[in-house]
């Protein structure tokens, strides 16, 4: 686990309008201050992915999450009580204003990470990071800083030591009480639901 002078220099930093590579439960991730369209626009240019497709975020506590999402259903609640922190990501009604390369069909994908590096960052933060894999479009997702160092020479990078790898987490569409899964991972689905 990285030390609190670690986690306050990267928080600054994303502060700033930087990007900046943290663990995650399964992979290393890019962080970005998630409301912050500039910062937004240096992590895709840094990862060398254009906007079409989405970026999820990370959100800690209830106040974070309602930076990001209009409205969360019964069903969404019940999701989070069950998985979060964890490696479930729901797709929820987006708040309007929110930066474009985090809305897809008005909907904002969010979740709680349990990784203790990605909880201190976004405490110290108080604002929503991005959450997307630290690597190029097209290379694997890396499981260490060293592997985080190599793909971007320069970038802060929290060490928290080797992560897991392992599934991806699962991503939920909850439009009211209906669930709709959108990629299967980690949480296992079945029985036209959540498990």
């Amino acid at each position: 686990m990285a030390g609190p002078e670690e986690i306050a220099r990267a928080a600054a930093a994303v502060a700033r309008g930087q990007v900046v590579g943290y663990p995650t439960e399964t992979f290393y991730g890019l962080g970005a201050d998630a409301l912050d369209e500039a910062a937004v626009a240096r992590l895709l240019a840094l990862k060398g992915r254009g906007a079409e497709k989405t970026l999820s975020a990370l959100v800690l506590g209830e106040a974070m999450l309602a930076l990001l999402v209009a409205e969360v259903s019964p069903a969404a609640r019940a999701l989070m009580a069950a998985h979060w922190p964890g490696p479930l990501t729901l797709a929820l009604p987006a708040r309007p204003g929110l930066p474009a390369a985090l809305v897809s069909d008005g909907f904002v994908a969010v979740r709680e990470s349990p990784h203790p590096d990605a909880r201190a960052l976004l405490a110290a933060l108080g604002r929503p990071l991005t959450a997307t894999s630290a690597n190029p479009a097209g290379a694997p997702p890396p499981t260490t800083a060293q592997d985080v160092s190599r793909y971007f020479q320069g970038l802060m990078v929290i060490d928290g030591g080797a992560t897991p790898g392992g599934r991806a987490s699962t991503v939920v569409r909850v439009r009211g009480e209906t669930l709709e899964v959108v990629r299967e991972g980690a949480v296992v689905v079945g029985g036209g639901g959540v498990a």
